[in-house]
């Protein structure tokens, strides 16, 4: 099937089908006739793309109706009573049997019934079925209430767990745009920093990262950046808060975290200093944080409980004299800027072979934001090779 050339790196579609085939599966495993789930972005509206390729952007629901049975429909922006049926050889919406469209907006309250009617034509021959929820965090109050409303002799149940545990486990597919997501934010990172100078805004860096990525295959993300004088350290910043003009002696704290070529994420994070050489006592302090990240490295090996290797990262840096994590430090990746698992106290899983894990130990220390930022996939004994190949160190710039 020729797909259409206005689409950014597709997958294939035999990937797609091998995931709905998997999700089929364990549907007729539990007993779930029909899934429903909606996204609205592509930051962390990853299910909706994993279905159907296609990523909700901008607000907009994008609600996808998934049968065990039957091809899906989809709901999404466009006219008044939009209704195409979508051929099987269709060179955008692949495994789409017809899509709903409508023209409602979140800021326009009124218009909150008109994706969930359109559902629940959708769901119309599942009325007595077992409806699973998948990723109710970002559905709307609004579906949820209409379709549970207009569909009451349905069995609903949430299906999130299930499809989480296969979305997480990267195919051969998966894994290679997982490497060049890394490696397009290396040429991002190296870009950024070879402009900034005096002068700049941190905006205006974290927007060279952007340009860069988008160039090379990017769809969205985050750009988060920030500068300081060394000796007086801050935490990195979203673009509010990136107006700061950057002076001669500073550090530049730069988060790369979009995706690459086909939607998949992975995050590279780094510091430079500008104008002056790096301080001795950062270069230490970096080769802690790189010991800190080895210590949670050594103990990313499948089978291995996310609260142990929390408590133990937490352990090693409070015995060592640094502060705690206290938020999130590493976690997985894939078409969710942050996916399951999270290593931290209240996740439950283990660590699995196939997964896409980013470490980031970042803290306030001794003067300086101290951090490195990395992805790794794992192997059948642990993380493989680092995947970004930006130097881990401090750069010196200007």
């Amino acid at each position: 099937m020729a797909l259409s050339d206005r689409l950014n790196t597709p997958v294939s579609t035999a990937e797609l089908e091998r995931r709905w085939a998997a999700v089929r599966a364990a549907m007729q495993r539990d007993k779930i006739d029909v899934l429903l789930m909606q996204n609205n972005n592509d930051h962390m509206g990853g299910y909706v793309r994993y279905f159907t390729d296609m990523p909700a952007t901008n607000g907009y629901p994008n609600t996808v109706i998934f049968p065990r049975d039957d091809d899906m429909s989809v709901v999404c922006q466009g006219p008044f009573g939009g209704s195409e049926p979508t051929a099987q050889g269709d060179q955008t919406w692949r495994g789409v049997k017809q899509l709903l469209t409508t023209p409602s907006y979140a800021s326009a309250h009124y218009t909150k019934d008109y994706d969930p009617e359109l559902a629940v034509q959708a769901l119309k021959p599942y009325a007595k079925a077992t409806v699973g929820f998948v990723g109710t965090y970002q559905m709307s109050y609004a579906l949820l209430d209409y379709v549970k409303r207009a569909l009451p002799q349905a069995t609903f149940v949430d299906a999130t767990e299930l499809v989480d545990r296969i979305k997480v486990i990267k195919s051969a597919e998966e894994m290679e745009l997982v490497k060049r997501a890394a490696l397009m934010q290396d040429g991002a990172m190296r870009a950024a920093f070879a402009a900034a100078k005096p002068g700049m805004r941190d905006v205006e860096v974290a927007a060279i990262a952007q340009q860069y990525s988008v160039t090379h295959g990017s769809e969205n993300g985050i750009y988060l950046c920030a500068s300081m004088p060394l000796g007086k350290p801050s935490k990195f910043a979203n673009r509010h808060l990136q107006n700061r003009v950057i002076q001669k002696g500073d550090q530049i704290a730069l988060l790369v975290e979009d995706n690459g070529p086909g939607g998949m994420y992975t995050e590279l994070g780094r510091s430079c200093v500008v104008g002056v050489p790096v301080p001795q006592q950062m270069k230490d302090e970096l080769a802690f944080c790189k010991a800190s990240r080895k210590f949670t490295l050594d103990l990313l090996k499948p089978g291995t409980p996310c609260k142990d290797i929390w408590d133990a990262f937490n352990d090693f840096m409070a015995k060592n004299g640094r502060p705690t994590e206290s938020r999130l430090y590493c976690h997985g990746q894939g078409y969710d800027l942050v996916e399951r698992p999270l290593v931290r106290n209240d996740e439950p899983w283990t660590i699995e072979k196939d997964m896409n894990i980013v470490v980031h130990p970042t803290y306030v220390h001794g003067g300086y934001l101290n951090w490195l930022c990395d992805n790794y996939l794992i192997g059948g004994n642990g993380p493989g090779d680092r995947l970004h190949q930006f130097p881990e160190e401090v750069v010196e710039v200007g």
